[in-house]
């Protein structure tokens, strides 16, 4: 009852215009930054952060969260349309969605991929509604030890998500935790890294740090290679106009909860993110089913698989950023920032002190996605043709915007320098392999490792950690899945 009564006044705190307005644009900048290809729902979120700034804090999460949810479905326009995912999460959707639209069946690729997305979604979050309060309660009675050990799960998760790039995703996080020790010591207030710099005592800022790794780097990224000419490839699509009835709907029920499930499942676990559940969640559904020979061809079950796991794991991804303070993908720690930025903690006390805000956002979730399925029945045309936005246009259109955006947060110069140094190398690693999503989460983890790990030694000494045993658990499981890839590589190696 005491679930259902705060759900409540969550849907109370959206009767407004501006509530509304919020998640309505949300969701309109989301679909068309996951449409376009090579923008992600991460840089969505970072590109939209500086607009929410002066924003109450409930508004401006209202809005970010929709931008997240609504990203992860706009990578399948593209990946059905023209054969080029918006977003990494979107790969698998490709595998069968444009097979379909080749065999002029663009209507039955894009509703499988909404409706998908949209039940995907609303598992995900009625999972992140029903467990966030448990979890929160649980983690009340944590102590320090148990903290730093759930954020070096985080990044050990990390680094063993590359398999072959294992090495160079935990490298990756490794500086993010340098960059996070940059400016004054959290208890001692001793200065760190700032070379005598005052803009540097309080470390860099997040926003121009998120925006010029994920938005500049695209830029620079794309100045060097040609896009495809994607109007010739839309103008041959055949657009039959229909759309499946109830009855197709019905027959993919299984795999749209099946992968739902695990896609929530994987957006849990720190650092997994919707592409990798999105792939295993493909990959389940392919060995699960009655037609497997099918899939890559047009199989409906592959497209409902990827589409249903990408969107579900952002309910899964936000449990752990709301209950712990661990971000389960970049999108959710870009998010992070934004609760920083609004001076709000997330954790247990986020619950009990603000639980307006958070089953607001809870709902707001929820209107989201029916806001994301209207306009997906009306607009996707429309979205379509967006995809064909010149890169003359666009390219100057997101340089403008992170300027911007990076200028305001304080005002500064050096914020909108940062913002260009930081694209210019996020653009160096991208070129020679290495993931930037790690640095955030590393960046982001640092503060929660270095703070709980310094307050643990001063409560029970270097042993704590291993006399306590929910720490010596997370550990050993923390060395398992920084191990295990590494040991799996080898054997596959050895094998060829």
């Amino acid at each position: 009852m005491e679930l259902f009564t705060q759900l409540i006044q969550g849907f109370s705190s959206l009767f407004g215009i501006s509530p509304i307005l919020a998640i309505t644009v949300g969701v309109i900048f989301g679909i068309w930054v996951g449409a376009m290809p090579g923008l992600s729902p991460s840089m969505g979120v970072a590109l939209m952060l500086p607009f929410t700034f002066r924003m109450p804090a409930n508004i401006s999460l209202m809005m970010l969260t929709a931008v997240y949810l609504a990203a992860n479905y706009g990578g399948s326009i593209t990946a059905v349309t023209i054969n080029t995912p918006g977003t990494p999460a979107a790969i698998p959707t490709a595998f069968d969605g444009y097979p379909l639209t080749q065999q002029g069946k663009i209507g039955w690729g894009l509703g499988i991929s909404l409706w998908a997305s949209v039940i995907g979604g609303f598992i995900g979050i009625l999972v992140l509604i029903l467990f966030s309060k448990p979890l929160a309660d649980i983690a009340v009675k944590m102590h320090p030890a148990e903290y730093f050990s759930l954020a070096l799960l985080g990044l050990s998760s990390v680094a063993s998500l590359g398999g072959k790039s294992g090495i160079k995703s935990f490298a990756m996080a490794m500086l993010g935790l340098l960059i996070s020790t940059i400016g004054l010591d959290p208890i001692s207030g001793v200065k760190r890294f700032t070379f005598g710099q005052l803009h540097l005592f309080d470390g860099f800022d997040l926003i121009p740090l998120l925006i010029g790794l994920f938005a500049l780097s695209e830029v620079f990224e794309r100045l060097e290679t040609k896009l495809p000419n994607t109007s010739s490839a839309y103008n041959k699509q055949k657009n039959d106009g229909q759309w499946p009835k109830i009855g197709d709907y019905w027959k993919l029920r299984r795999v749209i909860l099946q992968s739902s499930f695990i896609g929530t499942v994987i957006g849990i676990f720190p650092g997994a993110g919707s592409a990798i559940a999105s792939l295993i969640s493909y990959d389940f559904a392919k060995r699960t089913s009655k037609s497997a020979e099918t899939f890559g061809s047009g199989n409906p079950e592959g497209l409902a698989a990827s589409e249903a796991a990408n969107s579900a794991s952002v309910g899964g991804a936000m449990v752990p950023m709301l209950t712990l303070g661990i971000p389960g993908s970049a999108s959710a720690a870009v998010l992070l920032s934004a609760l920083a930025i609004h001076d709000l903690v997330p954790g247990p006390m986020l619950f009990k002190q603000q639980p307006v805000l958070v089953y607001g956002l809870f709902a707001s979730m929820l209107v989201a996605n029916l806001i994301m399925l209207a306009i997906g029945l009306l607009g996707t045309k429309i979205w379509v043709k967006v995809t064909l936005v010149p890169q003359e246009l666009l390219i100057p259109l997101i340089v403008s915007i992170a300027l911007v955006g990076s200028f305001a947060v304080k005002n500064s110069l050096f914020d909108v320098f940062s913002c260009i140094g930081f694209g210019v190398v996020g653009w160096l690693l991208k070129r020679y392999g290495f993931p930037t999503a790690p640095i955030v989460l590393g960046l982001v983890l640092g503060s929660l490792a270095e703070s709980n790990f310094r307050k643990a030694v001063i409560m029970g000494g270097y042993s704590v950690f291993f006399t306590r045993p929910a720490s010596l658990v997370l550990i050993i499981i923390s060395i398992l899945f920084f191990v295990l890839p590494f040991i799996q590589f080898h054997k596959d190696k050895k094998r060829h």
